[in-house]
């Protein structure tokens, strides 16, 4: 299932937590080999996990993490206008419609719709806090992986090549993507907009993260 957690709430997951920055230290420093902290407890965390981000969870049915990406709104301090500019020509990513999406993170053995039920439910926080597009920062292998799963960004900057190419893109949310994106995580619609409801108690959104 989907959990959509604030930094500020995990403590009331400790399974989840912990495997969830396991998980992360396992992608991007030993597989991805990206120059990432990770702590004496084996655990990649940086600066953005201290601005109470929202972290969007695949949790699985033993309660470990399956997948994840952490949230966080573009009129504060985000990774693509503090690190990747010269992505963007110089040009800073700042409106309250544009939201951050990074650390996208699959455990080794995470169930094969997990990607795709991440970005399903990337789209219910779109359409339920009223947000336009995403920006986010990729690498080359993941173009495979947005391909896929049905949901491509556009790409507004990149340098490098083949493998070492990195990029950044937008992306929204339509009817079509949405279809397209349950399809391939094998969820219904009706589902994933359960899983959102149940973490924010079935009312309309109205919380913001703190920038």
């Amino acid at each position: 299932m989907i959990r959509y957690i604030y930094a500020d709430q995990l403590d009331a997951y400790p399974l989840l937590k912990r495997t969830m920055f396991l998980d992360r230290a396992d992608q991007f420093k030993t597989r991805l080999g990206w120059e990432v902290t990770v702590d004496e407890t084996g655990e990649e965390r940086d600066e953005y996990d201290a601005m109470n981000p929202l972290y969007v969870i695949w949790e699985r049915a033993d309660g470990t993490h399956g997948g994840s990406m952490r949230l966080l709104p573009t009129v504060g301090r985000c990774m693509v206008n503090d690190h990747f500019l010269d992505l963007t020509g110089g040009v800073r990513i700042e409106s309250p419609l544009i939201w951050e999406c990074t650390r996208f993170c699959l455990s080794r053995d995470t169930e094969a719709g997990a990607a795709a039920a991440l970005m399903l439910a990337g789209g219910e926080v779109m359409q339920n806090f009223g947000v336009a597009h995403y920006v986010g920062v990729f690498d080359a292998r993941m173009v495979r992986i947005y391909r896929r799963i049905g949901s491509c960004p556009e790409v507004i900057g990149a340098q490098g090549e083949g493998r070492e190419r990195i990029s950044v893109g937008l992306w929204e949310f339509t009817p079509e993507a949405q279809a397209r994106v349950s399809e391939s995580a094998g969820i219904t619609a009706e589902q994933s907009a359960a899983w959102f409801d149940a973490s924010f108690g079935g009312a309309e959104a109205k919380v913001s993260v703190a920038a």
